[in-house]
């Protein structure tokens, strides 16, 4: 499936080429194809998650490709304000920097992450791949936020972290697209912070019956493997 290829065309010409637009649609089509998956788009927001930052100056360039992302979706969402994948690709810009930052330093853009997950759910357009990543993001949201206790967070503004909410999320994205590894690692994972250890196990396993969609699901596939082992050893 095709997401919103249009979009994600435009914006990334602009995001890599610059002034540079002119460039030919069939090469910017072409290499657009070339990681034309399910999480193609997802894939494309990784280009600054994927740049190093062993040094100060590498760090920097980090965020500042971050920063620029961010002004591009935003740019987008004002450009297609009915359209969920904009709020979405929003999103999820605002929760690379937030995790830079941390979260917790970083409390007006996990505040975005939630509305524009949120927005993004509402408008209820894209497929079911721009509604099951919001949902992700969503339940993503609520679980990192819930890692610092209620009473702490809550002078921050950001009391309305909820596991409840976190895991409810997830069963919906993978609800409109199972068989993702990313998904049920997240939900077990939040299993895990609510003892429910059965769950968990039960969600670890279908990790690994999951099929290889995304470069990393053999780091999600690893992870899971590692949390199983612990899990079962609670359940022992």
């Amino acid at each position: 499936m095709k997401i919103s290829t249009f979009l994600l065309i435009l914006f990334f010409s602009f995001l890599f080429f610059g002034s540079h637009f002119a460039q030919t649609a069939e090469e910017l089509i072409k290499e657009g194809d070339k990681y034309n998956t399910e999480f193609n788009h997802q894939k494309s927001l990784d280009i600054g998650n994927k740049m190093p930052e062993g040094t100060d100056e590498q760090s920097d360039a980090k965020f500042e490709k971050y920063k620029e992302s961010f002004t591009y979706a935003d740019s987008a969402v004002k450009l297609a304000p009915d359209e969920s994948v904009t709020y979405l690709r929003r999103a999820i810009v605002s929760g690379r920097i937030a995790l830079f930052e941390g979260v917790f330093s970083a409390i007006g853009f996990v505040n975005d992450v939630k509305d524009d997950s949120e927005r993004a759910i509402q408008l209820d357009n894209g497929g079911n791949y721009v509604q099951a990543l919001s949902h992700y993001v969503l339940g993503r949201a609520h679980a990192k936020v819930c890692e610092k206790s209620y009473l702490l967070r809550l002078p921050l503004g950001l009391g309305w972290g909820d596991m409840e909410v976190a895991i409810r999320e997830f069963q919906n994205a993978i609800k409109l697209k199972p068989n993702y590894r990313m998904f049920y690692l997240e939900l077990a994972k939040a299993y895990i912070e609510e003892d429910e250890y059965e769950l968990a196990e039960q969600n670890l396993l279908l990790v690994e019956k999951a099929p290889f969609v995304l470069e990393d699901d053999d780091l999600y596939l690893k992870e899971a493997k590692q949390l199983l082992v612990e899990v079962n050893e609670e359940l022992e």
